[in-house]
């Protein structure tokens, strides 16, 4: 594949999800926040093509918006409903790779945290952990042992109990388990098997 197929792919990838609403787990941690805390600054790791960054903004947050592909983030700047006065911060980077900023009061990562391998994984989890002050959250999806992936290189799948020791320490408040069978934007048949987490660090 071409750079150029490559781009065309991912452009017409976010096309797709364009006019989906963001996730309920992003919603549930902004819900439990309420008015955002004073200088209220968030990272969302593996942004795609904003449609959880617009919520943020929309809610007076300054956004980090990190993804490894420039398409993403072409198509995040070029968003027709970004508030006039966000204060957003594309980055191009893989997620691992980015230093996160101690302080921040929320990480949301919809559906992408778990695509690295293993360690890389673990690593971030732990620096998730550490960036977070008290009070602060992290929400995102991470992916089950029965979901269809499994076995696909540089991807980390864990069970339900490995789930709920890493979430050990914090105030966990939602922990969703889904497993259905659909297909996923780009129309190919899928077994999900999905741990949807919003967690608050005490």
């Amino acid at each position: 594949m071409t750079d150029s197929e490559r781009i065309t792919g991912w452009a017409a990838y976010y096309a797709k999800l364009r006019d989906r609403p963001p996730r309920r787990t992003l919603l549930t941690a902004l819900d439990r926040f309420g008015a955002p805390p004073p200088g209220a600054r968030a990272v969302d790791l593996g942004c795609g093509d904003g449609r959880d960054v617009v919520e943020l903004l929309r809610r007076g947050w300054r956004v980090l918006a990190v993804d490894a592909e420039p398409a993403a983030l072409e198509q995040l700047r070029a968003r027709t409903d970004l508030p006039a006065s966000a204060d957003l911060t594309p980055v191009a980077s893989r997620f691992e790779e980015v230093a996160l900023p101690h302080g921040v009061h929320l990480i949301n990562s919809s559906f992408a945290l778990p695509l690295c391998k293993a360690a890389d994984f673990h690593r971030l989890w732990c620096d998730i952990r550490d960036s977070l002050p008290p009070g602060g959250r992290f929400s995102g999806q991470w992916y089950g042992e029965r979901d269809s992936w499994v076995g696909r290189p540089g991807i980390t799948f864990v069970t339900r109990s490995e789930a709920r020791k890493l979430l050990e320490g914090f105030d966990v408040e939602m922990f969703d388990e889904e497993e259905n069978d659909s297909v996923t934007p780009r129309g190919n048949p899928k077994h999900w098997h999905v741990f949807h987490i919003v967690a608050r660090k005490p």
